[in-house]
């Protein structure tokens, strides 16, 4: 953790190029990798309960390349990467699927990933990282403030600005995932640092005044959006509280609510300049992975175009494949925003340095 401290840290560094470079040329220098090829037609996956992993999709990889899938699920990108800590020396699995751009870097830090060799073609250009040669990109979305505008009063107009939620008006109705366990409010917490020109006293001065307006935070998207947000699907679910209006989720988000209500929906995005990120996610090998053919197979499987193309309905994410895009059917694409200004980071902005953020946000948000 120190070397990659020393060589780049979010806040004092001025030039940021080239300091992930830096860091995937030390990690080829210094992890040693275990590659292992056994002769084994079971493949481990460890992941989150990725909605197009169904068994029909599963069923169809087993029967084209001839292997048993396995999978370990954790709760989110948090939970896979401590499980690949917890089991460093003697991995449990052959391919981590899950991690995002905000955790991948500190895998690649620890030694936890190897290499994957691959070559995938018709990858979207503007999806490349300093760090592909240890994770291919299978999904992305932009992650950003929902609203259910059927919650505004009559000729209320929408928050104009993130200050705007710290008023009393907003009070004990803002659902936030916490960036400590969820990799979406991971990635809205780094968009804030992004909104406020990297400033970190006015970035926490905002928080707490989110924190004295009674925000809602919860341990991960799924309660934030599901339990507590009024817009969404939620409102269909057993334990739905609805009592926050403002969630964070996904800019297509609204797309997708749409889509399954047929092109009706209350939710919309709601964007202020650098307060959204692009939140990519990663097929990973893990370091001393039993069966590196299986993983590659998966891989090779999961970035083709008949199971990519379909992420936006299979995954509720954007396929990253060359000339795709989201359905048209009941509004999906009508109601779904891409972000003008993305906090988009550089991938030096993502290393280590972002846990000591996080712990001076649990001080003031969690005392």
């Amino acid at each position: 953790m120190q070397r990659v401290l020393i060589l780049c840290t979010l806040l004092f560094c001025t030039s940021l190029s080239g300091c992930l470079n830096t860091l995937e040329n030390t990690v080829e220098e210094e992890c040693s990798f275990d590659y292992k090829s056994v002769n084994s037609k079971t493949l481990r996956i460890l992941s989150y309960d990725i909605l197009a992993f169904d068994s029909e999709m599963i069923e169809a990889f087993e029967a084209e390349f001839g292997y048993d899938v396995e999978f370990i699920y954790e709760s989110d990108a948090g939970g896979i990467l401590n499980q690949m800590m917890l089991t460093k020396n003697t991995p449990q699995a052959d391919l981590a699927i899950g991690l995002d751009n905000t955790y991948i870097q500190t895998a690649i830090e620890f030694c936890l990933l190897q290499p994957h060799n691959l070559i995938v073609e018709n990858i979207q250009s503007h999806l490349n990282t300093s760090y592909d040669s240890f994770g291919i990109p299978f999904d992305y979305g932009h992650v950003c403030l929902n609203l259910d505008s059927g919650k505004l009063v009559e000729n209320e107009s929408v928050p104009s600005s993130l200050s705007d939620l710290t008023n009393e008006r907003w009070a004990d109705t803002i659902a936030i995932p916490s960036p400590l366990t969820s990799s979406p409010g991971r990635a809205f917490f780094l968009a804030t640092i992004k909104h406020f020109d990297y400033d970190i006293n006015k970035t926490f001065d905002w928080w707490t005044s989110m924190k004295n307006n009674g925000v809602i935070l919860t341990s991960g998207w799924t309660e934030a959006y599901e339990t507590h947000y009024s817009g969404g699907y939620g409102v269909w679910t057993e334990g739905h509280i609805g009592d926050a209006a403002v969630t964070v989720s996904y800019c297509h988000s609204p797309g997708v609510e749409a889509y399954f209500s047929f092109n009706e929906t209350m939710s919309t995005s709601i964007l202020y300049n650098d307060t959204s990120f692009k939140q990519i996610e990663y097929a990973t090998m893990i370091n001393g992975a039993a069966n590196t053919a299986g993983a590659k197979a998966f891989i090779t499987y999961l970035l083709s175009y008949e199971v990519n193309s379909d992420m936006p309905t299979s995954n509720y994410m954007y396929s990253v494949l060359e000339n795709t895009s989201l359905p048209i059917e009941y509004g999906y694409a009508w109601h779904s925003t891409t972000p003008p200004s993305n906090s988009t980071f550089d991938d030096s902005m993502l290393v280590q340095s972002t846990d000591e953020l996080l712990l001076q946000w649990s001080e003031i948000m969690m005392s």
